[in-house]
């Protein structure tokens, strides 16, 4: 118990036989659940956790669920989530079994959960001076774009770090939202800001200390992934802007997107047929210049009130 309140810790593993004993080992006393989800993982990830849970005396905290195949590890979050969620866990937490994330943030995380004043709390590593050193540079950079595309994707502008999944979230949001709508793969939580926010739930980060060179391995492709996710969140903003400012309320914002869209689509015809009259002619017809800079102007002055609106409607969500 934390604060009289239940702890559930979800701890995601894949092929992590060699740190998931550090996960447990380091895990406080006052969590009274380990859930550990093995994703189909094709080294001793399990039998490790096994090992832990007939060794250690307080093995009845440690619980092993084993996929069948390979989801990602936003389907090992969302088995971890539901298992929390049926047996009532009043707070959940994500801890990754790459040891990546530091047990004493621990507190930090759970405290705007439990005093109620977040629905949900994330871990975020960049405000620590010592991010841009600590973390590899394409990740860094990577993670400071997707943020940018989640805060316009999700609503929540004052979040950022959108890769860390070091979170806490309350048993009233697992228990309200779909969890079998969660996108199983690296996109989670970016896909889950998106989820949370169209049910106006109160989101805000909470400063972790970003741990790398332990030991950890990471397939990640900064630049694949970071492309593959930009179109996700793409779809995710078309997705909010119709569940949140269409069926289930109404905003004028809806609209300035839509010819913020329009006129800077338009505008790319107009810029290259510029280009195209400067490299034959040698100049450039002043009425095209004159349409490419009202409708250029036009197009981000619309895209800006747009957003305006959307971080006004949302700012009490923090």
């Amino acid at each position: 118990m934390y604060r009289d309140k239940s702890v559930a810790v979800v701890v995601p593993a894949y092929n992590e036989e060699k740190l998931i004993g550090h996960v447990i080992e380091t895990m406080p006393d006052f969590v009274d659940w380990i859930v550990v989800v093995d994703d189909c993982s094709t080294d001793r990830t399990p039998t490790q956790v096994e090992s832990y849970r007939a060794a250690r005396p307080w093995n009845d905290k440690i619980f092993l669920i084993q996929h069948d195949e390979n989801q990602g590890v936003g389907g090992a979050i969302a088995s971890g989530y539901e298992w929390a969620r049926d047996h009532k866990a009043d707070v959940v937490v994500v801890m990754a079994g790459d040891a990546q994330m530091d047990p004493a943030d621990l507190p930090a995380i759970l405290d705007p959960v439990v005093e109620g004043r977040l629905d949900y709390a994330k871990g975020n590593r960049l405000f620590t001076g010592d991010a841009w050193e600590q973390i590899p540079r394409w990740r860094y950079l990577g993670n400071s774009a997707l943020s940018f595309l989640t805060k316009i994707a999700s609503g929540y502008w004052h979040v950022a770090d959108s890769q860390s999944g070091y979170t806490a979230i309350s048993l009233k949001v697992l228990e309200t939202i779909d969890l079998d709508q969660i996108y199983r793969r690296y996109g989670m939580p970016n896909h889950f800001l998106v989820m949370l926010n169209i049910y106006n739930f109160r989101v805000g980060d909470v400063a972790v200390r970003p741990v790398y060179s332990i030991g950890e391995k990471s397939g990640i492709k900064p630049l694949s992934i970071t492309l593959k996710l930009a179109w996700l969140l793409f779809k995710c903003f078309l997705w909010r802007m119709k569940e949140k400012y269409i069926i289930r309320d109404f905003h004028p914002l809806v609209f300035f997107y839509i010819l913020a869209f329009f006129l800077l689509f338009a505008s790319v015809p107009l810029f290259a047929r510029m280009i195209w009259r400067w490299i034959y002619f040698g100049r450039i017809p002043p009425m095209n210049t004159l349409a490419f800079i009202f409708v250029g102007i036009t197009g981000m002055q619309s895209l800006f009130f747009a957003m305006w609106f959307d971080m006004a409607y949302n700012k009490d969500l923090r």
